[in-house]
């Protein structure tokens, strides 16, 4: 027979490790399911500075105080890839490449992966270099010239934050046309210290340990040039991976989980925490946040259904 948890919890970065120590605080038998490493995105950030009451901690250093944590609780943490979840007749099945479990409630965290350019040196250059959140890493670029790579809201407004830390801030842009909210636009354009570059393809990362600068081409003359900088932020969309659960739950059309502040999705006993579902902020506090609300939230909803 399947083993079985008061709560099931996909995914072990900030929000998913944040509802299992909510969940086992509340007196629930709790387990967390991920594939890679505990962590999450944030193992990627040499320097955490914008956590309330943390003033400045490595980004493996805050996962690891959140896995110990949880795991100190009681809850338990196995490396198992979830490849789908269904109703059953007591709540849920879910079931990995290892075993399958049973769950009365479920907690989608499956977070989110930013897009990359999917160049040479571009994951052997994160945190050297190479980031893909201004608002974790900008303040590293203080003085510093910097890159901002994409062409909507994020990408512009990645830019008009680090204008205010950076030497100068160049936006590059694959097409013309930029595709972020005109007001975002006209407030970059005000910025003395950015510069668009727009209509270029980015051809190589340059550098030989770390990040030294970006070749981009203009699509339109041909035109080769090398943009010298200090860091680049990739800012071209995320990929969430939430398909697995497309049966349980609705997806919007990027396929983030639609769910509310409130955390629940539009099914019975299912919540969704972090940055896999639909919300404006997505940030490490956001994170936390959601897991501590979805996390009562399925403790109430065991309690109902006592």
């Amino acid at each position: 027979m399947s083993e079985r948890f008061d709560i099931v919890i996909v995914g072990a970065g900030t929000a998913g490790l944040s509802a299992a120590i909510y969940a086992t605080r509340s007196g629930k038998k709790a387990l967390v399911l991920e594939e890679m490493a505990y962590g999450g995105q944030i193992i990627n950030t040499p320097e955490v500075a914008n956590y309330p009451g943390i003033a400045k901690i490595s980004g493996f250093d805050f996962a690891q105080g959140l896995y110990d944590q949880a795991t100190g609780l009681g809850a338990e943490v196995r490396f198992e890839f979830v490849s789908g979840a269904e109703k059953a007749e007591k709540g849920f099945v879910i079931t990995t490449d290892v075993d399958t479990y049973e769950a009365g409630a479920l907690i989608l965290a499956t977070g989110a992966k930013n897009r990359p350019l999917g160049m040479e040196h571009e994951e052997e250059w994160i945190g050297s270099g190479v980031s893909y959140c201004a608002t974790c890493d900008g303040a590293f670029f203080k003085g510093k010239d910097v890159a901002v790579a994409g062409g909507g809201n994020t990408a512009l407004e990645d830019a008009i934050f680090l204008t205010e830390y950076c030497n100068k801030v160049y936006l590059i842009h694959r097409r013309d046309e930029l595709r972020g909210e005109k007001h975002l636009q006209d407030t970059l354009r005000k910025k003395e210290n950015a510069e668009f570059v727009l209509n270029v393809s980015i051809d190589a990362l340059l550098g030989e340990d770390r990040l030294s600068g970006v070749a981009v081409t203009d699509k339109a003359t041909g035109a080769k040039r090398d943009i010298i900088v200090d860091g680049l932020f990739v800012a071209i969309g995320q990929m969430p991976a939430n398909k697995a659960f497309s049966n349980l739950v609705t997806l919007d059309d990027k396929g983030y989980i639609v769910a509310g502040e409130d955390c629940k999705t539009t099914s019975e006993g299912v919540f969704a925490a972090g940055d896999c579902r639909t919300k404006e902020v997505r940030q490490l506090t956001t994170a936390a946040a959601d897991g501590a609300v979805a996390a009562l939230a399925a403790c109430s909803y065991l309690q109902e259904k006592e």
